[in-house]
């Protein structure tokens, strides 16, 4: 894994702020990778048809991607691409409608489009095992991307450092030992729920959970100490990316509102928005170059053989009155 450059880590963290802030054998990689001016390829490349078509509908249906977007986010050539998709038969009029009484659809991210508009340099190659889309009910082709988690500090006799970061932009722990963490995906039911977990080189283990339901998406994140020593200071950033969803985009902060634990996105008319909340969390804030907005939550200090728990909150309201929208999640007791 690439650093940027000393440079880059002046910049500050922006989105990373202190939280005290598939069917042909495999394909060569695409660009040369000793290329010192070229970047690294940043795809997953199917293990077979099954999971080809799997993504190709995810990106095509869903997503709504372009043909160069898929190629990116999978390594295959265009006439690959192209081909898979009539051997599919995945087209714009054939895509699944949603029931109107299902619940809310999330779905893997899969890469290949960046999930940001701005401050790019500070999410290089970003991986897509932390990231799932949650789409908005008012609009098919709309989504926010939710990293979960998009990093995890840990305190050291120095202050702290990273112990996991979901893209590239400033050294890890493993970085600096020269440690390559595994590429992973996410695990779908057939219900919609999405999991993942994690174990890290010092058998620290994490994981995310993801329910869909009518009116909400719970998350959950979970960590578990297998060192020998006391974890702590474990601050935790989850990052919900606006680019897709029209009407929230716009690179500001204007249209946010902080009711903490609550970060809230409105539309320009005030009568749609997006909220999303952590508990226990520890900052509401919010990046108008990404743009995007944070709940950011932290684990209680984890003893050795220990496992701490984290709930999140994602929903989407149409209506003026947000304090009695929040006053009503309040009410569901999602928080205990």
């Amino acid at each position: 894994m690439r650093i940027v450059g000393l440079a880059l880590l002046l910049l500050g963290l922006a989105c990373l702020r202190p939280t005290a802030g598939l069917g042909q054998a495999p394909e060569k990689p695409v660009g040369p990778e000793d290329d010192a001016d070229k970047p690294l390829p940043n795809f997953r490349r199917p293990a077979d048809e099954a999971e080809l078509r799997r993504w190709l509908q995810n990106m095509a249906w869903h997503h709504r991607f372009s043909v160069p977007e898929m190629t990116a986010a999978t390594g295959l050539s265009s006439e690959k691409i192209t081909a898979a998709l009539e051997r599919f038969e995945i087209r714009p009029d054939n895509r699944p409608r949603r029931p109107a009484d299902g619940p809310l659809m999330v779905l893997p991210y899969p890469g290949g489009r960046h999930p940001r508009i701005g401050f790019l340099e500070g999410a290089i190659r970003p991986q897509r095992e932390t990231k799932f889309s949650a789409f908005l009910p008012w609009d098919k082709a709309g989504y926010v991307v939710v990293d979960v988690p998009e990093a995890i500090w840990l305190a050291n006799a120095t202050g702290r450092e990273l112990l996991y970061l979901a893209h590239t932009h400033i050294p890890t722990m493993w970085d600096r030992k020269g440690v390559e963490l595994e590429k992973l995906e996410w695990q779908r039911t057939d219900d919609g729920l999405l999991t993942i977990e994690r174990q890290l080189p010092n058998r620290v283990k994490f994981g995310a959970k993801v329910t869909p339901g009518k009116e909400a998406i719970r998350m959950e994140l979970w960590l578990t100490n297998g060192t020998d020593k006391t974890l702590r200071g474990l601050a935790v950033q989850n990052c919900v990316m606006l680019k897709g969803a029209p009407g929230f985009a716009q690179t500001t902060n204007e249209n946010k509102e902080d009711h903490p634990p609550y970060s809230t996105c409105r539309s320009a008319q005030r009568d749609r928005w997006i909220i999303t909340a952590w508990e226990p969390c520890q900052r509401v804030w919010a990046n108008s170059d990404c743009p995007c907005m944070h709940s950011d939550p932290k684990f209680p200090d984890c003893p050795p053989g220990e496992t701490r728990r984290l709930r999140g909150w994602l929903s989407f309201y149409e209506g003026q009155d947000i304090e009695a929208e929040i006053a009503r999640i309040e009410s569901t007791g999602w928080r205990k």
